[in-house]
């Protein structure tokens, strides 16, 4: 790239009717080429000639040949053609004479070998030469970039809401909002809430599509400050829900979905399943249709586990002051009863960066740095991971509950009779 020229600015524009005719240059010259297209650097161009005339004949120009042609240019860079024989066959001539001559030849690197003081000169000039070039970028670049606090994972997502598909009426939007976990924050400026413009769906193969292309941003921090803590932390989840507007402006709820953010930084496109709930009869789907009320939510996060059912670090459920039904509490949580119907599905383009020092820690050691960023950065399958420790730690806890309703003195027995079956 280093040996191509810009092209001339200021050259005067063509004319119109001299456009067709000037398109294509069937016969360029060296001068056109050289004022156009590409110019290259000084090149210095050494020839080896062999004499390959009859005796007596020797010295005349017809009888040269070229045997190798060595350049060299501006940036130090030695090309040579045909180029050092090594395991090759020789490189031949063949002279169309009486006795029909066959000529052979080969092309060695006959340089002396660098010396070890010279090469070791050459490291070093190449060393500083690189660390010189290394503070000029860095000068251009600058130093002013946001680190995290050692221990806090910091979770940018720049978001699309694309498409919505399948849904029963037209003019659709979408309102969605991110529900942080434990552990988890955001800056005092950062929206977690968004609603999308209104869009009319498009008719593509079967489906009624809406084309949104709606972008938004999310930061978030997640920090921890005892790592020894009996749980592993979960992802934040974004909400949504799709909903419809008819003509007297009234709207309609279209679908309830859920989406947990993915744990593996790049570009991800997924494509949720939403569904809403229904009521036996035809009363209520007339209404629906008439009127414009239809069954909702009162607590979005219903859609997953809702956030007044909380499970406690002991096994046991917390209970609060909750709305109405359909938000049943108790020590499980139950839907049934809860009637619902499959809609449509909406589509997301997720980009996501984490950044947090200790990723530069785990690259610049040879050893895995096993600490609670690392496995949020390394595991791409988070929630299965999360659902397997959770098990054992309840299989965990059910062990010490039946060891302490034990009597003291049958543990104790217990105990040295796996004692004595140890000994020799």
């Amino acid at each position: 790239m280093a040996n191509v020229r810009r092209r001339r600015q200021d050259r005067k524009p063509i004319e119109a009717n001299s456009l067709k005719s000037k398109i294509i240059t069937w016969e360029p010259s060296e001068e056109f080429i050289k004022n156009n297209h590409v110019i290259n650097t000084p090149v210095q161009t050494m020839y080896i000639m062999g004499d390959l005339g009859p005796y007596g004949k020797l010295g005349q120009r017809k009888y040269e040949h070229v045997l190798c042609t060595i350049k060299v240019d501006g940036n130090g860079v030695i090309t040579v053609k045909p180029d050092f024989t090594g395991t090759k066959e020789a490189y031949w001539i063949e002279l169309d004479r009486q006795k029909r001559e066959l000529w052979k030849y080969t092309i060695e690197n006959a340089s002396v070998q660098v010396q070890q003081e010279e090469e070791e000169r050459e490291q070093r000039v190449f060393r500083d030469l690189y660390s010189r070039h290394k503070e000029y970028l860095s000068g251009l670049v600058g130093s002013e970039f946001e680190m995290t606090l050692p221990g806090t994972l910091r979770l940018f997502v720049n978001g699309e809401v694309v498409s919505a598909q399948g849904y029963e009426y037209d003019n659709l939007y979408v309102h969605f909002f991110l529900e942080l976990p434990d552990h988890w924050s955001s800056p005092a400026f950062q929206q977690l809430s968004g609603v999308t413009q209104t869009c009319a769906t498009k008719a593509v193969g079967w489906d009624n599509v809406a084309y949104f292309c709606y972008p938004f941003t999310l930061e978030m921090f997640f920090s921890q400050e005892n790592e020894s803590e009996d749980c592993l932390p979960q992802w934040p989840v974004i909400y949504f829900e799709v909903l419809s507007l008819d003509f007297w402006q009234r709207y309609r709820v279209e679908g309830y979905g859920s989406l947990v953010l993915p744990a593996s930084p790049g570009l991800h496109i997924l494509t949720i399943p939403t569904w809403r709930p229904v009521e036996l009869g035809t009363v209520a789907e007339l209404r629906r249709f008439f009127i414009g009320g239809s069954s909702e939510l009162e607590d979005m996060t219903y859609v997953r586990i809702p956030a007044t059912f909380k499970v406690l670090s002991l096994g046991t459920r917390e209970k609060r002051s909750v709305p109405a039904p359909p938000l049943p509490l108790g020590e499980r949580l139950s839907r049934f009863g809860f009637r619902t119907e499959t809609t449509g599905n909406v589509t997301f383009r997720l980009y996501c960066l984490q950044q947090s020092k200790a990723f530069l820690e785990t690259s610049a050691s040879r050893h895995r740095v096993q600490s609670i960023l690392d496995r949020l950065g390394g595991f791409s399958q988070q929630s299965s991971v999360y659902n397997v420790l959770e098990a054992f730690q309840r299989a965990r806890r059910r062990m010490q509950e039946a060891r302490e309703s034990l009597p003291q003195d049958l543990i104790s027995t217990s105990v040295s009779t796996v004692h004595q079956t140890q000994e020799p």
